[in-house]
């Protein structure tokens, strides 16, 4: 039984939102984020980074108090506002390539990630985890939901259909040409509904923000210990999340760059790669696989297809069909050493939206030795990679949509 609950949102205004809506910060250049910075005051940006107003740098809790304070002066100066009723928030977001994403924020539950009711599939950073649950427990605020995916289901489609017959609450387009609209369901009947579906629900998944969701789980942890009349319906129990069907993600893979052949030559590599992959040059045409377990390849001005030869391989779990994992193990660590696709700084990643022209050109620019494209991974092996308790490599998966930032805000 998933718990979902309606919450009072903070806002931006109508008449401003577009300005005050940001990527995640670190999708940012330092050009880009100063220029924003310089000619948009109302930008979220001045929020997160708080050291622009003393012209240097600010890290640690020094900067996280900060933060809290640019807040709180957003909310003096009237550029956010809080809705008066609990509500859910039904938001849609047309991308520039007309992919459509329909869905209602809320909130969820911190329990709910302890008991498993919310499933994982990646692994998490401790320091991360750490880092950021002290960011949200001094800021008081947490500004970028979860994404989280549910089954397909018939009521929750008409309500969020029926939702946006009205009055959008916000409707405006971001520089890169998404188009976001907001629509506040606050009915009383309507919100029981929804939360009546969620809670026939046996689990939902985390497609994108494992690092948010398990900093706000060690905060319900921390602050349930300190809490000596604890109750369950304090605010710190629950966490804000984009909740759509598995119908509207969208997944794109992790393409794979390499800096050497591990000491291999050219030649004594391949063969190397013949031992579980058969291998055809498919010369200077740009070639992509287009189905799984079978990887492109771009190496020394040619580009290769790569078939796996299955009797050598044993698939034994859910992870083991995954193309990442077999990347990995079958290339990657065995033959070019990487052992920890995290922080090996010889491996960089470039995700599916871009075409296998990117690939071609880093190796071509000779800051990359050799390129691998695979097929992305379906919603079905996410959710049995889930299911099987298992984590996906980092990297494995690049999911859409990309949420904004300060859209709508939950309060601790």
């Amino acid at each position: 039984m998933a718990i979902v609950k309606p919450f009072k949102a903070v806002r931006p205004t109508r008449a401003i939102v577009g300005l005050v809506a940001a990527r995640p910060y670190q999708s940012y250049t330092v050009d880009e984020r100063e220029s924003r910075m310089d000619y948009n005051p109302y930008s979220f940006l001045h929020i997160v980074n708080p050291g622009y107003k003393y012209a240097q740098e600010v890290t640690g809790n020094e900067r996280y108090k900060l933060v809290k304070n640019r807040y709180l002066e957003f909310k003096e100066d009237g550029v956010f506002v809080q809705d008066e009723k609990p509500s859910f928030y039904v938001y849609k977001i047309v991308n520039r390539h007309g992919q459509e994403f329909n869905g209602i924020i809320a909130t969820t539950s911190a329990k709910d990630y302890e008991r498993d009711v919310i499933k994982k599939h990646e692994d998490t950073i401790a320091k991360r985890e750490q880092t950021f649950k002290t960011y949200i427990q001094t800021v008081g605020f947490n500004a970028e939901p979860v994404l989280l995916t549910y089954p397909d289901n018939a009521l929750l489609a008409q309500i969020i259909k029926e939702a946006q017959k009205g009055h959008a609450e916000f409707e405006f387009t971001m520089t890169y040409r998404d188009t976001h609209y907001l629509w506040k369901i606050d009915d009383e009947k309507i919100l029981k509904s929804i939360e009546d579906e969620f809670r026939n629900m046996e689990t939902i998944y985390i497609a994108d923000g494992h690092h948010r969701s398990s900093s706000s789980y060690l905060l319900y942890k921390d602050e349930k210990e300190k809490n000596t009349n604890h109750n369950g319906t304090e605010s710190y129990n629950f966490f804000m999340s984009y909740l759509i069907p598995e119908s509207d993600l969208v997944i794109h893979e992790f393409n794979r760059l390499i800096k050497d052949l591990n000491g291999l030559t050219k030649e004594e590599f391949l063969i190397k790669l013949d031992e579980n992959y058969r291998i055809t040059n498919r010369g200077k045409i740009p070639y992509t696989p287009s189905k799984p377990h079978h990887f492109s390849m771009y190496l020394d001005g040619e580009f290769y297809s790569l078939y796996l030869r299955k009797a050598n391989y044993q698939f034994n779990n859910a992870l083991d069909q995954l193309d990442a994992q077999l990347l990995y193990k079958t290339i990657l660590q065995p033959l070019l050493g990487i052992e920890d696709l995290r922080n090996d700084n010889r491996i960089e990643y470039v995700n599916g939206q871009h075409e296998m022209i990117t690939i071609k050109s880093s190796v071509d620019s000779g800051d990359f030795k050799v390129g691998f494209g695979m097929c992305p991974a379906t919603v079905g092996a996410i959710k049995q990679i889930a299911e099987e308790g298992l984590k996906m490599p980092p990297k494995s998966t690049y999911i859409l949509p990309k949420l904004r930032s300060a859209i709508t805000i939950y309060e601790y």
